[in-house]
C-alpha cells in the first residue's frame, strides 16, 4: 500500500468536495441573496449551521440519514448502494463541513453588487438567467473565487465527520487529519509530524496563490466598473 496514500485520499477527496459546493453555494447563495420570504432567517440559518455544529455532531446527523440502519440508508442497501466508510462518504462529510464558507461568503458577494446595475439589465430585457451569468457571477467572482479557496482549505482539513462516517481504512478512507491522528495514538511522533508539515505546505501554498489570484481579479474587476 502506498506510503503517500493519504495524501491522494485527501487532495482527491477535497478536490471533489469543492467542485460540489462550488455550484451547489454559489445558486444557494444567489437564491439567498434575492430571497425576501418570511423563512428566510430560518433557511439562512440551516445553511449555515454545519460551520458552527461540532464536526462529531454532524458525522453523528449524516450516519442517521445514510446509514444501513436508517431510512435512506436502508432504501439504499436494496440497490446494491453502502457509502459508510467508502472513499463517497469522505466526500460527503467535506462537503457538508465546506458548504456553509462557499455559501456565506458567495451570499456576501452577491449582496455587494449594485442593485441599479441588475434592475437594469432587468429593464433591458434580460433573461434572469442572463443576469445571473452575465452579470451577477463576474462582478461577484472575486468572493466567489475566495469562497471556493476556503472551502477547499476546510475539507482539506476536515476530521471529525469523516472518522465517523468514513473510518480510517489506509489506503481507501484515511485522509492526512486521520492519518496524523492515529499516528500519534500508535506513538509514530516522527509521522504525525511528516503529515502535519504537508498539510501545513500545502495549505499555506494554496492561500498565498489564492490571495494573489484574488487580488488580481479584484483589480480586473475594479477595472470593468469603472469602465
Amino acid at each position: 500500500m502506498s506510503e503517500y496514500s493519504p495524501l491522494w485520499i485527501s487532495i482527491k477527496t477535497s478536490i471533489t468536495a469543492t467542485f460540489i459546493v462550488f455550484f451547489l453555494g454559489i445558486a444557494a447563495a444567489w437564491f439567498m441573496a434575492n430571497y425576501k420570504g418570511r423563512a428566510r432567517g430560518i433557511l439562512d440559518g440551516v445553511l449555515t449551521l454545519p460551520m458552527v455544529l461540532p464536526p462529531t455532531v454532524l458525522g453523528f446527523i449524516l450516519l442517521m440519514i445514510i446509514g444501513k440502519n436508517f431510512p435512506i440508508g436502508k432504501l439504499l442497501s436494496k440497490f446494491g448502494i453502502n457509502i459508510i466508510f467508502t472513499w463517497y462518504a469522505t466526500v460527503i462529510a467535506a462537503t457538508v463541513v465546506a458548504f456553509p464558507l462557499m455559501y456565506r461568503t458567495c451570499v456576501g458577494a452577491f449582496r455587494q453588487i449594485d442593485v441599479n446595475v441588475i434592475n437594469a439589465a432587468r429593464t433591458l430585457g434580460v433573461s434572469e438567467k442572463k443576469i445571473f451569468w452575465k452579470v451577477a457571477v463576474p462582478l461577484a467572482w472575486p468572493g466567489i473565487a475566495a469562497g471556493t479557496v476556503l472551502s477547499f482549505a476546510r475539507a482539506l482539513g476536515e476530521f471529525g465527520a469523516t472518522i465517523m462516517i468514513a473510518g480510517s481504512i489506509p489506503g481507501k478512507t484515511q485522509t492526512i487529519p486521520i492519518a496524523i491522528y492515529f499516528a500519534e495514538v500508535a506513538g509514530e511522533t516522527g509521522n504525525a509530524i511528516k503529515w502535519v508539515i504537508l498539510i501545513f505546505i500545502i495549505s499555506l501554498t494554496v492561500m498565498v496563490a489564492s490571495d494573489k489570484w484574488a487580488e488580481k481579479q479584484m483589480f480586473i474587476v475594479s477595472s470593468a466598473r469603472r469602465k
